[in-house]
């Protein structure tokens, strides 16, 4: 059995919907790089893995790394996403409606988001490490999540449900 999600002080102030936009877009940021529009499930689960100190320790350090691969040699992954996912999910929701009500993101008839040109600067900064790294890894992600097969692949390799 995993431990419920423990965050620091610090992590859990970055629950607020401008910063849940930020990792959003940079999620919706590194998928257009390789992969054009982001499907909204992708860009969720994205943000929900990149807030967790533990799956960010347990990521590949390059995105060429075999995605089912990956998922079946860390278990602990699936059981933390089914445990912290809908929670997190449900914060990381009113950030994505945040990004789309500024014009930071655009959502299609296809549940596809689109990072507005120039919308977030390109250089990753903030505040701490903890502000930077999260956004990297929601970057890093965007990028590799889709390198399972479909968003509906990748979702179950994750143990997530849409």
């Amino acid at each position: 059995m995993t431990e419920p999600l423990d965050l620091s002080r610090e992590e859990r102030a970055l629950f607020n919907p401008a910063f849940m936009a930020l990792v959003s877009c940079r999620a919706v940021q590194g998928h257009q790089r390789d992969q054009g529009s982001c499907p909204l499930p992708l860009a969720v689960t994205a943000a929900v893995m990149a807030l967790q100190p533990t799956i960010r320790a347990l990521l590949p350090g390059t995105t060429k790394a075999s995605l089912p691969k990956w998922a079946e040699d860390n278990q602990t992954v699936r059981v933390l996403m089914a445990a912290n996912a809908p929670a997190l999910a449900s914060m990381v929701r009113p950030g994505i409606l945040f990004a789309l009500q500024t014009d930071l993101l655009s959502l299609d008839e296809t549940a596809r988001l689109h990072l507005r040109r120039r919308a977030i600067p390109a250089t990753i900064n903030g505040t701490s490490d903890t502000v930077v790294t999260i956004q990297k890894t929601a970057h890093m992600l965007g990028r590799w999540l889709p390198t399972g097969g479909s968003t509906a692949t990748t979702l179950t390799l994750l143990g997530v449900r849409p």
